[in-house]
């Protein structure tokens, strides 16, 4: 994703051989997967609104706010991921340049959030194990067959294989491909040729843009906060909530969009404020998962003992799970952000 500025092509010269290999029917091809992938996002959308039709039958197991507004953040974001994805599908297959450059920042933060994935399993399989065996024991309580054997841990183990196996597809292998693909040169030659006029996504480096682009995104996602889950936050070593809590979410809303603009117009100001907003926010999540677990936080969203016992049969709600959670989600984005750092420089 690490590509220079893109400059307007020249187009295909007549008479003269083209120096690419035309990847239009590669680029169909992907397009269609592309656009089969925002319909599996769809899906997603129907079966949520199946939940939530069964939740709202079912009052007792209903969370501690209204069912449509703990099920309205996965609608937004898998309704928006599949309106997204079906629309770069067909620009695809119409080989736009902006959507060639979108589906590779795509591609690579779906790659990048996979590997970072399989990490964390890999460096919680204990845990896991634990928490299945934890899962299958309440479920056996739960439909009174409590004094039935358990699955020998060899099946549990082979559980945790698939499940491993499922997710190095879907999010390893899958957007592996999708990368090799964008990523070619010829592909990028074939929209420019193809799509001669300079679009949004050529003024800017491909990785200042896809930061940019997430943190656009995060926007709408901090303003749901005060909606789905009272507002609540951490911050230095306690949660806010309720008005403060909502307060607090909207002012990072803003400086999450402030800060978007600057990085895509490749302002410094931008860089350093989501720099030391990394090490600032990141420290009060350390601190205060130091002190608390996460279950304090679900109970200060109104979940009742019973709601969060499950929870906490997973093994995955302590606060010192929650720190290696996050540190292992820092360092990488700090490295990113240092990474990146060279695009900020002033022309001398």
């Amino acid at each position: 994703m690490n590509e220079p500025f893109s400059k307007a092509p020249a187009g295909v010269v007549p008479g003269l051989p083209t120096p690419y290999k035309d990847r239009k029917a590669g680029l169909v091809v992907f397009g269609i997967f592309t656009i089969l992938l925002g319909c599996l996002a769809g899906l997603v959308v129907l079966l949520m609104g199946v939940g939530l039709a069964a939740a709202e039958k079912t009052p007792e197991a209903q969370p501690p706010i209204p069912p449509m507004m703990a099920f309205l953040p996965g609608f937004v974001i898998y309704g928006a991921l599949a309106v997204a994805l079906v629309w770069l599908g067909i620009g695809s297959i119409k080989a736009r340049r902006w959507a060639r450059a979108l589906l590779l920042i795509f591609s690579w933060s779906w790659l990048g959030s996979g590997l970072l994935g399989m990490a964390i399993m890999a460096f919680l399989l204990p845990t896991l194990r634990a928490s299945m065996n934890a899962s299958i024991a309440a479920s056996m309580a739960a439909n009174g067959t409590a004094g039935q054997p358990a699955p020998p841990p060899a099946a549990i183990g082979v559980m945790l294989v698939v499940m491993l196996l499922f997710w190095g597809v879907l999010f390893v292998i899958l957007p592996a491909v999708w990368t090799f693909f964008y990523h070619s040169r010829h592909v990028k030659a074939t929209c420019q040729a193809r799509d001669p006029v300079r679009r949004w996504t050529d003024t800017c480096p491909l990785p200042v843009l896809g930061f940019s682009l997430w943190l656009a995104v995060s926007v709408p996602m901090m303003l749901l906060m005060p909606l789905a889950g009272h507002g609540v936050i951490p911050f230095f070593g306690m949660f806010l909530s309720g008005l403060p809590g909502s307060l607090f979410c909207l002012v990072l809303a803003g400086l999450w969009g402030a800060a978007a603009w600057w990085l895509y117009k490749l302002e410094p100001r931008g860089w350093w404020l989501m720099f030391i907003a990394l090490l600032v926010f990141g420290t009060s999540g350390l601190l205060t998962f130091a002190q608390h677990d996460l279950t304090d936080m679900y109970g200060q969203m109104g979940y009742t003992a019973a709601q969060i016992e499950p929870l906490k049969a997973t093994g995955m709600m302590t606060g010192k799970w929650m720190s290696w959670a996050m540190g292992l989600i820092m360092v990488p984005f700090l490295i990113y952000l240092l990474w990146i750092k060279k695009f900020f420089r002033r022309p001398a």
